[in-house]
């Protein structure tokens, strides 16, 4: 059976709140959960907060908080796979129940069942531990610039000056919006070598900022206009 583990502390110093904060009318987090209910790939649904709040508007939209999160595992320097072995920790021989075990991000509403479904998929025919979701970058990286002090533009890869966009090799970053992996590997503390489930970018928003927050707002009513 599969587990579904949604982190979501209650800490967020660019958008406050922001894991429950109202998005086109219902907390963000809830459509985690409901992309979570409807793929139904999952024995159970569990969101690892720190919060009663977030806990208790997590178990009104059916998720389960068998407990609060410590503060050591809830500040904004802790990386992301220590939380997931603490739920799978915690669960103690329950655990071993789920042999893969998915990691949702509550700020992902654009996210869709089939996107869980495929990825699992790809994930076992490929016989990999673990399943990223990744898109295309809109520019090539390797044509990047830095500014310096004096307000100077400074190559990052200077031998890329003369070379063509579409002669580069294309380059990809993780989506931010939900991981597979076995219980092993996330055991292991390192699942970034796994294999990769392309997104397209227009539903590739990782929402930090709230210029981020709108544009995926807006993403998500123009994907309500065209059902």
């Amino acid at each position: 059976m599969n587990l579904a583990i949604i982190p979501a502390r209650i800490g967020s110093k660019r958008i406050p709140k922001k894991n429950i904060k109202n998005f086109c009318g219902s907390p963000i987090i809830s459509f985690a959960i409901d992309v979570a209910q409807k793929s139904g790939l999952f024995e159970r649904i569990i969101v690892s907060t720190d919060s009663e709040e977030v806990s208790n508007i997590s178990k009104n939209l059916g998720a389960e908080v068998p407990f609060l999160r410590s503060s050591e595992l809830s500040d904004d320097h802790t990386p992301l796979v220590p939380v997931i072995n603490n739920v799978i920790n915690s669960l103690g021989g329950e655990a071993c129940k789920h042999e893969n075990i998915c990691c949702i991000y509550p700020c992902a509403p654009l996210l869709l069942p089939r996107d869980l479904q495929n990825s699992l998929e790809l994930m076992i025919e490929s016989k990999s531990n673990s399943c990223i979701p990744v898109c295309e970058f809109d520019s090539a990286p390797q044509r990047a610039f830095m500014i310096n002090d004096e307000g100077k533009l400074v190559w990052v890869n200077p031998q890329f000056k003369l070379t063509r966009t579409q002669d580069l090799d294309k380059m990809y970053h993780d989506t931010g919006a939900f991981a597979w992996a076995t219980k092993g590997k996330w055991l292991q503390g390192d699942i970034s070598d796994g294999i990769a489930y392309t997104i397209p970018n227009s539903r590739a928003i990782d929402i930090d900022t709230q210029q981020d927050w709108d544009r995926a707002e807006l993403a998500f009513k123009m994907s309500l206009q065209k059902k």
